[in-house]
């Protein structure tokens, strides 16, 4: 069984930092966030979800989802530290045996919609001890695509289609 991320390490590592401008309100940006089962389809790497704590994302809610391709896929959890909700978001998400990171997002309003910046450090395991500046580059590469796919549901998305879909049988 999976250890619990670990929400009072903070990182030792220096964040790497992304950010982007979204054609959407904090709160259009807020709602994505809110939705733990969009998880896998905006974060690079997530591909899917087992199950949502019901109080997501209020602090100390996980998320419970896989990373990697089948028939390789690792089993993990992600866990709110701080929610501020349609402001900030601090997640402990680990994905052993590489280990733990932390993960800030914050919105703030901005002329062309919400500004989204998201910054991420390993705290521990492999990961923490391999930390390296091409590693960080590496982080940044994914964390700006991710940030695309997050302001591709939020500019494109339409809250009405949230309604669950009932199917026969």
């Amino acid at each position: 069984m999976a250890k619990e991320p670990d929400p009072d390490r903070a990182p030792d590592a220096r964040l790497s930092r992304v950010e982007r401008v979204m054609a959407g309100s904090p709160e259009q940006v807020w709602d994505v966030l809110s939705d733990g089962w969009l998880y896998p389809v905006w974060v690079v790497g997530a591909t899917h979800m087992r199950d949502v704590d019901e109080s997501w994302p209020g602090e100390g809610a996980r998320l419970h989802h896989q990373l990697g391709a089948w028939p390789l896929m690792l089993a993990d959890t992600t866990q709110v530290v701080r929610c501020e909700s349609a402001r900030r978001l601090v997640l402990q998400a680990r994905a052993w045996p590489t280990g733990e990171a932390r993960i800030d997002i914050d919105i703030e309003t901005h002329p062309g919609g919400a500004l989204v910046r998201m910054a991420e450090a390993p705290t521990h395991g492999p990961a923490y001890r391999l930390d390296n500046p091409l590693l960080r580059r590496l982080l940044i590469a994914r964390n700006n695509e991710s940030l695309a796919r997050l302001a591709a549901i939020v500019e494109h998305r339409r809250v009405a289609d949230r309604e669950p879909v009932h199917l026969p049988g």
